[in-house]
């Protein structure tokens, strides 16, 4: 079960070959209204209290002032469920399923591992969605920028932004995660900030391993990464 980065979509199929050619059965989940700021093109609405078709980011202060409200909530429910759909075909064993993701889709992987009990394993490459409140004070770069852009014409309303963000909160759903769990992060990262990616992988309450890119930033290990992500798997599969 993979699921994707910040403001890309599912794109086109023959982008997802290599799990396929692996002989694994490979879930994509698009992300809901995002796609729309160059990346792969997702075709799902965002329909909820405040959703609309494709858009450019902005998705972490839609719904800021509640987290009933708040654009993660919906798509946190989407990856959920994405389980239950890939579950339920006929080609998976449902015993074994992993949830993986680079990114934004590295949070979702550990909001996942976090919220279901039922996943084998989840890899979480340099993962977004972490410990909001020092990444939105520690770097400049999208996406949390967003968070300092909103809060500095709301001056007064921090607390109340970070308690709903909160709710969101990777280092949160890494506490309650008891799969084994394979996580990367490079350290010149500056759309996720290292220390907010090991303030998750510390807080992981299942076995975990990470991989450290001294040199490397948001690409993490790219490509280079995944003959050790492959063999991650084929152990957590018993194979």
């Amino acid at each position: 079960m993979q699921y994707i980065g910040y403001n890309g979509g599912r794109g086109i199929p023959y982008s997802w070959l290599t799990w396929s050619a692996l002989g694994y059965a490979h879930l994509v989940m698009d992300n809901r209204g995002q796609g729309g700021g160059g990346k792969n093109t997702a075709d799902t609405v965002d329909i909820g209290p405040d959703g609309n078709g494709s858009s450019s980011p902005g998705f972490l202060t839609r719904g800021i002032e509640d987290p009933y409200r708040h654009y993660y909530r919906r798509l946190i429910t989407d990856a959920v469920r994405a389980v239950d759909a890939a579950k339920s075909h006929a080609a998976v064993d449902a015993s074994r399923v992993a949830v993986l993701g680079g990114s934004q889709g590295g949070g979702l992987a550990l909001a996942v591992a976090g919220l279901r009990d039922d996943v084998v394993a989840a890899v979480a490459d340099v993962p977004f969605l972490c410990h909001y409140r020092r990444a939105s004070q520690i770097t400049d770069a999208g996406p949390y920028a967003e968070i300092a852009r909103w809060l500095s014409g709301h001056r007064f309303r921090i607390d109340e932004a970070m308690e709903t963000l909160s709710y969101f909160d990777g280092v949160n759903f890494a506490a309650r995660a008891t799969a084994p769990a394979w996580f990367s992060v490079g350290l010149m990262d500056k759309i996720c900030p290292s220390s907010t990616v090991f303030a998750a992988y510390h807080r992981y309450a299942g076995p975990a391993q990470i991989e450290v890119f001294t040199y490397n930033g948001h690409e993490g290990g790219a490509e280079y990464d995944l003959p050790r992500k492959i063999e991650a798997l084929r152990g957590a599969f018993g194979q």
